[in-house]
């Protein structure tokens, strides 16, 4: 049996979203969606609002972000040129969920956790102002509170992609990323991050389940990555993601299941200015891991 009904990759202003978490909650109840996870980057702070948005809606919500960690593998020239990617993600993003965490409530494995998080987003707030440093002597001057306060939780490259468009430095997002900001680009800086194993066993110990996000970004083939995953204890992969094409979910679904690994899946949803839309993409409910089947 298969279903639309789940979501579990989505952003809001907290992160690098265009809408605010009350808006993605309704949006995923317009695509039909069931079940939500929002996933702001490295911030636990719309949790609250997320919960009271999705009992208003009858949307069952899963608290989770995306934590930004350190490469795990070199990316492969071939595997890149498959999925027309020019360069890997300079870094790896793993989703971590926390299914049976009452958002409010007190739980001290949750608030350690939380804890060893903050220093990886408040890094944040020193790369932007690196950022804009670097683009102030490529002859751009951008100031970083401007940037930074676009952001109501997490502070990262699409908000400094909307203020080089404002100040007419580019014409659109997608030239900042391409020409300036992107991976490896004049402008980037990269962060301070997590390893993967470190994340995953932080999350665990907060009674999470990890996933890793989007892995065609990372030019790693199919096989090598489900080794990975496995040797870092993540317990799934995000085989269905609006980025991957049919044939790539399959592939990542038939491996997963050899691995003995889970799926997920998720739109990534940041706005509707960003040509994304929630939901409405099939995922197999037995491949789906069991905390987030319908």
């Amino acid at each position: 049996m298969w279903t639309e009904a789940v979501d579990l990759h989505s952003h809001s202003t907290h992160s690098d979203g265009a809408h605010a978490v009350s808006e993605v909650a309704e949006k995923m109840v317009e695509r039909g969606v069931k079940v939500w996870a929002l996933t702001d980057h490295d911030t636990a702070s719309g949790w609250s609002e997320a919960a009271a948005a999705a009992r208003s809606r009858q949307l069952h919500f899963i608290p989770g972000m995306e934590i930004t960690c350190r490469v795990e593998h070199p990316a492969d020239v071939e595997e890149l040129a498959r999925h027309e990617q020019e360069r890997p993600s300079a870094s790896w993003h793993l989703l971590a969920y926390f299914p049976n965490h009452t958002v409010g409530g007190n739980d001290p494995a949750m608030t350690d956790f939380l804890a060893w998080l903050a220093p990886h987003r408040e890094g944040r707030e020193p790369r932007m102002r690196a950022m804009c440093l670097r683009l102030s002597d490529l002859g751009m001057p951008v100031d970083p509170e401007t940037v930074m306060a676009r952001a109501s939780g997490s502070v990262g490259r699409p908000h400094l992609a909307e203020t080089m468009v404002e100040l007419g430095y580019v014409a659109d997002k997608q030239e900042a990323f391409e020409r300036w900001i992107g991976d490896g680009l004049p402008a980037f800086v990269p962060h301070a991050l997590p390893t993967l194993s470190e994340t995953v066993a932080r999350v665990k110990a907060a009674g999470g389940i990890t996933s890793l996000a989007h892995p065609r970004y990372y030019g790693v083939p199919s096989l090598k990555l489900m080794e990975i995953l496995k040797a870092t204890g993540v317990e799934a992969v995000e085989a269905v993601h609006r980025s991957h094409a049919d044939a790539y979910r399959y592939e990542l679904m038939e491996h997963a299941r050899h691995a003995g690994l889970g799926i997920t899946v998720g739109s990534d949803f940041h706005g509707d200015g960003y040509g994304h839309a929630p939901g409405r993409m099939p995922v197999n409910l037995k491949a789906l891991v069991p905390a987030f089947r319908p």
